[in-house]
């Protein structure tokens, strides 16, 4: 039996969790849960599952958790309590749904303490990939991808020499927004480029899916979990999100990975590997599937995916301050303070003025990150030029 603790449990990948915990009671139990605000919904899966240890985001959430929580439940609250979790001693693996730049710590924290992490927090590698696998490497702790992207990679690259490798290529559906007119992209409303054809996600993951910068980060994200260059990874465009990823190898021969758009498979992958247990989802009709269709991304229309190739290759702290200006830049956006085309532009001075750090520490990493925010509020109350 394996002992889970699961960050960011009332967010969309921790409900999907608890779904397959849920479905295999024998083989989980959860130690640790870890919440926002989202105090109701907490509470419901503290009662259902009866973890040791709940954290929440600040004192204030704490002290109504206090109130709401099972007797003997410990409660702790924010960046310490996060660490808390991750490094929680009875926990055999820690499953990172956590959204944004708040995972770079605590996932660093778990492979520290020699856990298996089950990731999907994107961040924690694009910031940090370079820190976080060293470190796991040298504690043991394994990085199981729960992106349904990076996910398929591991399946496909399971007992395969690494010097085979040709290509990794990641699909990407093209979101709500890949048949818009280009003249239309800077009227689009946040409902509008919400509306995802395939896939259920959180609202940030969704327009990052929109502007294609969720693959540009998954680019950066796969560098590091396969130790593969930029130049052999790449993206397609697959509007269907069948293909879930494929790796072209030396000799010409090509696998990939398939099945529904529905994130339990991946999850449960991760958490069962490297066993394979019974789904309780409904299996995957191929012959409904129809025909497969792939196309290269546009960049002019998905101008995030060439500044994040830029970004890796600036190195250092760069990933870190990309991902920091899109995160600000995009919360912008949903709240109706920027339009959709001010995305790229907030990152592009971002980097300008932050990306040049080759030899970053992990502490120049959360610095720069920090900084990369500051300015792209101020480019934004500034107004944002192209």
């Amino acid at each position: 039996m394996k002992s889970l603790s699961v960050l960011g449990a009332t967010g969309s990948i921790g409900c999907q969790t608890l779904d397959v915990v849920a479905a295999h009671p024998e083989s989980f139990r959860v130690v640790a849960l870890t919440a926002g605000r989202n105090i109701d919904r907490l509470a419901e899966q503290t009662r259902r599952f009866r973890p040791e240890l709940v954290v929440v985001g600040d004192a204030e959430d704490a002290a109504e958790a206090v109130e709401r929580m099972p007797p003997g439940t410990r409660v702790l609250h924010g960046r310490d309590g996060l660490i808390a979790a991750a490094r929680h001693d009875d926990a055999s693996m820690v499953v990172c749904g956590l959204v944004g730049a708040v995972g770079i710590e605590p996932v660093y924290a778990a492979v520290d303490a020699g856990k298996d992490v089950a990731l999907a927090n994107k961040e924690a590698l694009v910031a940090a990939g370079a820190f976080v696998m060293a470190r796991a490497a040298a504690t043991g702790a394994a990085v199981l991808p729960v992106d349904s992207e990076h996910n398929a990679l591991h399946q496909c690259l399971r007992g395969e020499d690494p010097r085979s490798i040709k290509t990794l290529w990641l699909t990407a559906s093209g979101g709500p927004l890949r048949e818009v007119p280009l003249r239309e992209l800077a009227s689009i409303t946040p409902e509008r480029a919400l509306a995802h054809p395939t896939w259920v996600m959180g609202r940030k993951i969704t327009i990052d899916s929109a502007t294609l910068m969720n693959k540009g980060l998954e680019v950066i994200e796969a560098r590091w979990l396969f130790d593969v260059g930029a130049d052999r990874i790449k993206v397609l465009i697959h509007p269907k999100s069948i293909v879930h990823s494929l790796v072209e190898f030396a000799d010409g021969s090509w696998k990939a990975q398939l099945g529904s758009a529905d994130m339990r498979h991946p999850i449960q992958y991760a958490l069962t590997h490297p066993e394979r247990l019974p789904s309780s989802r409904p299996p995957f009709d191929l012959l409904a599937a129809g025909p497969l269709a792939f196309e290269a991304p546009d960049p002019e229309r998905f101008p995030c995916l060439p500044l994040a190739y830029e970004a890796l290759a600036r190195g250092g702290a760069a990933p870190a301050v990309l991902n920091a200006a899109n995160e600000v830049a995009v919360e912008a956006f949903l709240e109706r303070r920027a339009g959709l085309l001010d995305i790229p532009a907030v990152i592009r001075q971002a980097l300008e003025r932050h990306g040049d750090n080759p030899s970053a520490t992990l502490d120049d990493i959360l610095a720069a990150d920090r900084k990369a925010r500051e300015t792209a509020v101020h480019v934004l109350a500034c107004g944002v030029k192209p």
